[in-house]
């Protein structure tokens, strides 16, 4: 964002802190510093003090930046900062860096969303089964995102003379089909006309089309520097009247033009942000412009990506964005059935997406609980669901979300079945000890309210939380399955990685880090009784303020989680595939030791869990 010689001068006041596991950086209520800092190595906790416990907020990753209070506003920190591990800082002099705000607007735009993620809590504790109760209201919550995006300057411009007639210009952009032309002497901007300008002063006969352009061109030109956001864009043109905005190499009508945007231009962004996008998929009418809008809610995600925005912003949005797509397919169906559906029902999405954590589309894994109804009632019920499930998923396999190979989808009759049904079955996989049983709880156990009755999603989750709790046994099995993979590094600390097979000498992302900590994470919540924090990285929050003795250990678990699926994702981006198998000769230094600090964590609460489930006893 900034230019080398103004970094450089920013850089000699920059200070390099050590702290090592525990200290506090800064304290809630106490005076702001005269620094605001960038982790380069380690992890800091952000945690509030609510009813006079720790409440952790936020875990900052590498590269992340924290303690922009003092820059952005004038009262005491609200959070206090730890060092969870040995952590090397850089300290910005605010002092010294304040100055070029107004030089880089920008960067201010971006410091000042990265200021309002910190303070609000990511890690929202749900009721049972539900993600949304409002989607457009829960929505507008992240959508400032937006903001923040660098819009995309059209770089070919089309430039003329200050000395050619009118008549020439016109012709140009008739010739062009555009809407204006950048005037330029020496290869400089001094001027730009556009149609509007045609319209008013040589249509109304104040000025001869064989006068020169340069007695109608507007000057001087407002120039700008490339990168600046959506939300800047549409500020300066609202500010300064104007509807073009023209880009020059350092922003200034001393260098040459380097591109130029439009409020058409602008309108065509807007369409592809994530607001945009929310209301294109309410208005969709057909399941062809579901799988369009599918595709542009991926570009956006590898936009996110590549602009290193916060994690959990992002989580927020693709999944909201997934989601609306689901309920529009959903609602497009119900309008299709020959008749209203026969009684309540609710549809769930499970697994990954049931935790919030299908960033990349793959297979679609969902299932229908409907009302309870009278014996004689039950077939004609189950069989309209069935139809309607059956037009759901093949809808949803349209818009590119592939059919789940295993059949756990809404449209197989085991998992379209009313609320005492899927109370027995969860009754029965809690009390019956078979590696079948383990796996349905692995996958039924994760999931979420996405349409229909949030009623009935409370009450099977009530249920599952009573069949489990005192149930000694079970939580045996469950945790002896979540401890079958081992930490995946071997002999000398080396990758465990694939022996034969397609992706062989590949790392399997998947099974041998992501699954194991969700695994754990999912055992130790059922045993507590939490219900209504389904995504991994939150499960562990909430451990960490519930078991105080494992804090360190569970905020390190939940920063894990976090890291391994935002690996994933980069991976899958990059490779254009799901980013489950990695080639490890591709990866930097870095990022091999970033995954060696997660599966360390993932080695410790295997422990945890070990003793505390007495997994040794089970044979």
């Amino acid at each position: 964002m900034m230019g080398d010689e103004d970094l450089n001068i920013v850089s000699q006041k920059v200070k390099v802190i050590y702290a090592e596991k525990g200290k506090v950086l800064f304290r809630e209520s106490e005076s702001t510093h005269g620094f605001f800092y960038v982790l380069k190595e380690g992890s800091i906790l952000l945690t509030r003090k609510e009813e006079s416990v720790d409440t952790a907020i936020d875990i900052c990753d590498v590269g992340e930046i924290f303690g922009l209070r003092p820059l952005l506003a004038k009262d005491n920190y609200l959070m206090t900062a730890w060092a969870e591990e040995e952590t090397i800082l850089y300290a910005v002099s605010i002092e010294h860096f304040r100055p070029f705000l107004n030089a880089y607007p920008n960067m201010a735009v971006y410091l000042t969303e990265v200021f309002a993620s910190k303070t609000k809590t990511p890690y929202l504790i749900k009721s049972a089964g539900v993600i949304y109760d409002n989607i457009g209201t829960e929505y507008t919550k992240y959508t400032d995102i937006d903001g923040i995006k660098a819009i995309k300057v059209i770089k070919k411009v089309i430039q003329c003379s200050p000395e050619i007639s009118i008549k020439e210009a016109s012709t140009i952009m008739q010739k062009r089909n555009i809407a204006s032309v950048v005037i330029t002497k020496d290869k400089l901007p001094v001027g730009i006309i556009t149609d509007k300008d045609l319209r008013n002063k040589v249509a109304t006969g104040q000025h001869s089309i064989d006068e020169k352009v340069k007695n109608i061109m507007i000057t001087p030109v407002h120039t700008f520097k490339d990168n600046l956001s959506i939300t800047q864009v549409q500020f300066e043109m609202i500010n300064k009247g104007i509807g073009k905005l023209v880009f020059t190499e350092d922003g200034t009508p001393q260098t040459k033009v380097s591109g130029i945007i439009t409020e058409h231009d602008l309108i065509v962004t807007k369409a592809t942000s994530a607001s945009g996008l929310l209301k294109a998929i309410k208005r969709a009418s057909k399941t062809r412009e579901l799988s369009n809008l599918r595709l542009k809610v991926t570009r956006l995600l590898e936009d996110y990506i590549s602009q290193d925005l916060p994690m959990n912003l992002i989580g927020k949005i693709i999944n909201g964005l997934n989601e609306a797509i689901i309920q529009r397919l959903i609602e497009m169906k119900l309008r299709k059935m020959d008749t209203p559906p026969p009684v309540k029902f609710a549809w769930l999405s499970i697994g990954s997406q049931g935790r919030e954590e299908q960033f990349l589309v793959t297979d679609q894994d969902n299932a229908l609980v409907f009302e309870n109804v009278p014996e004689e009632e039950y077939q004609r019920v189950q069989q309209y669901f069935l139809t309607f499930s059956a037009k759901v998923n093949k809808g949803l396999a349209k818009v590119g979300y592939e059919y789940c190979p295993a059949n756990m989808m809404a449209r197989n009759p085991q998992w379209c079945i009313s609320l005492n049904e899927w109370k027995r079955n969860f009754y029965n996989w809690t009390h019956q000890s078979g590696n079948k049983q383990v796996m349905y709880c692995s996958i039924f156990f994760d999931y979420s309210f996405t349409y229909g009755s949030k009623e009935l999603v409370s009450q099977l989750s009530e249920s599952i939380i009573t069949s489990t709790q005192e149930n000694d046994m079970f939580f045996a099995f469950l945790s002896k399955s979540a401890l079958e993979n081992p930490p995946p590094l071997g002999f000398l600390k080396q990758f465990i990685i694939e022996q034969n097979g397609a992706h062989k000498d590949a790392f399997d992302l998947k099974l041998r880090a992501m699954m194991p900590i969700t695994d754990l994470g999912r055992v130790l919540v059922l045993k507590h009784g939490i219900k209504g924090i389904n995504n991994t990285a939150e499960r562990f929050l909430k451990l960490a303020e519930i078991e105080p003795q494992n804090k360190d250990l569970f905020l390190s678990c939940s920063y894990a989680s976090k890291a391994l699926l935002k690996f994933r994702t980069k991976q899958g981006i990059m490779n254009k595939d799901s980013g489950r198998y990695i080639k490890l000769n591709l990866l930097s230094k870095e990022e091999r030791l970033k995954l060696k600090r997660c599966f360390k964590v993932i080695a410790q609460v295997q422990e945890v869990v070990k003793i505390r489930f007495k997994t040794n006893m089970i044979l």
